[in-house]
């Protein structure tokens, strides 16, 4: 057979292997889609119709039973399956990766399901509609049951046919030193990774497991029919050339072992990107919460949206009592202030000072009764009357749900500073812009008259290092009765 025919069949069979793949990846899918059907109708005749179950179970009875809301559960179910298979499908749930543990499997699927439950039982209460509780609960635990379940099973077939052999790949180490023993004991530990140790090759090593030379590597390649060759020994180059050149040559898989990275790399799989010709591993990286954020964001809009509504009266009540006490300044006072990664943007307030208050600001600055980056005086001569009394209530800050919508705040985070006070920072302050500022923060309802800008970045730097959607909540129904108790300024 000539090497044009060979050529062919190797892209025949890459193409059939991606055929496959896809196939193997919506097998997966309709999987899911069925263990979520199927769990949906049991819990919803369980809760409407247990008389009818039996039928149901013994495939005599396939419509549901009347309920004058089954509408919105065919809409829930639609969407619950839509956002769950987005989610499977954004952490890599329809593949099987070898090195991925049946446990971390189990916990993606709880985590997913848990995530789409939770943000359309947020949309239906935004959007006033009834529908029970115990079937939205009790569909959340058998999807999670079921889904992890039929998983399991799957998992254990492959495994099953890895041990006895099926799918094994003959691998070949290229270096027997120190960290090419480790990959083998690693590899033999690990069964499930489908890969088999045939030997090593080492120009300066003899032993059992020694199949040759470098220059034995074209025999050794055809006798044990290796399909990829691990190289232990990068800092080689010109040696690892050859290896290369006649591992391709044989159609084998190539990987390098880095030696300098030995025990540096955490357990999840480094990626690698080009920059021109250039290859960069990347070797560690902080895992950013994604799904959390989006349901941060997801909450900030619809937050927002209700604080516009709900206090529309009120923020049309203080526009007039603010013109009406002074006529020459504009309602709503833009301050520039410093965002996320150092960005600057409108912070809106209702103006609670006169008018020039910023031109004068310099001269007030040895009265400021705060420490560090911080400038606030309680009796400050600029403010005026109307403004005293949004100010105890923090009803100035009201706008500012505006901000929250458009994304240059959100809910809960640090408090904005003005740019004037960024400027005082010290360079361990600026890990305070990291995330978006917020309208409430936990330094608002713990220490807000703490006159220290240390106890407020301590506070600030807790919230960024320990965040999560629990954490969010606490705060804000706790600046629910700290805005109650008058105690801004």
């Amino acid at each position: 057979m000539d090497a044009l025919s060979v050529d062919k069949l190797d892209k025949r069979a890459v193409e059939y292997q991606k055929i496959y793949g896809r196939w193997v990846q919506v097998s997966y899918l309709l999987m899911d889609i069925f263990c979520i059907l199927l769990g949906a109708y049991l819990v919803y005749y369980v809760r409407f119709s247990p008389d009818a179950l039996e039928g149901l179970l013994r495939l005599k009875v396939f419509s549901l039973p009347y309920n004058p809301f089954l509408p919105y559960y065919k809409a829930f179910l639609v969407l619950h399956i839509v956002v769950v298979v987005l989610i499977f499908k954004n952490q890599n749930l329809y593949t099987t990766p070898r090195w991925r543990s049946g446990v971390d499997e189990a916990i993606l699927v709880f985590k997913g399901v848990s995530a789409a439950t939770l943000l359309l039982m947020i949309f239906m209460y935004l959007a006033n509609i009834q529908i029970s509780r115990f079937v939205v609960l009790s569909s959340w635990g058998v999807s999670v049951c079921s889904l992890t379940l039929w998983r399991y099973f799957k998992r254990r077939v492959i495994e099953s046919r890895t041990a006895k052999g099926h799918g094994m790949r003959n691998i070949l180490i290229v270096g027997a030193g120190k960290v090419g023993h480790k990959l083998a004991d690693i590899l033999k530990r690990n069964q499930h990774l489908g890969m088999r140790v045939t030997g090593f090759i080492d120009d300066y090593k003899d032993g059992e497991n020694i199949l040759g030379r470098v220059k034995d590597l074209p025999q050794v390649l055809q006798r044990h029919f290796i399909e990829e060759v691990f190289i232990t020994i990068p800092s080689e180059r010109e040696l690892v050339k050859k290896v290369i050149a006649e591992a391709r040559r044989n159609k084998a898989v190539i990987k390098v072992i880095p030696e300098l990275f030995d025990g540096m790399v955490s357990r999840s799989p480094p990626s690698l990107e080009l920059f021109g010709d250039l290859p960069a591993m990347e070797i560690h990286r902080e895992p950013i919460p994604e799904l959390g954020l989006l349901f941060k964001r997801l909450i900030d809009v619809a937050g927002g949206l209700v604080g516009v509504l709900l206090s529309a009266p009120v923020m049309l009540a203080i526009a007039i009592a603010i013109k009406i006490e002074s006529q020459n300044g504009p309602v709503i006072y833009r301050s520039g202030r410093m965002g996320k990664k150092g960005q600057i943007f409108d912070c809106y307030k209702f103006r609670t000072m006169v008018p020039d208050a910023d031109a004068v600001k310099d001269k007030l600055r040895y009265l400021n009764e705060r420490s560090g980056p911080f400038f606030k005086i309680t009796k400050d001569p600029r403010i005026t009357k109307v403004g005293r009394f949004l100010r105890k209530y923090n009803m100035d800050e009201i706008p500012q749900f505006f901000n929250v919508i458009k994304g240059d705040m959100t809910l809960v985070g640090p408090r904005p500073h003005p740019i004037d006070d960024f400027k005082l920072y010290n360079l361990e302050h600026y890990r305070r812009l990291d995330v978006r500022p917020g309208m409430t923060s936990l330094w608002a309802i713990k220490a807000q008259n703490d006159p220290s800008f240390e106890s407020n970045m301590t506070l600030d730097l807790y919230y960024i290092e320990n965040w999560s959607l629990w954490l969010d909540i606490k705060i804000i129904l706790s600046t629910i009765p700290t805005v109650l108790k008058g105690v801004g300024r």
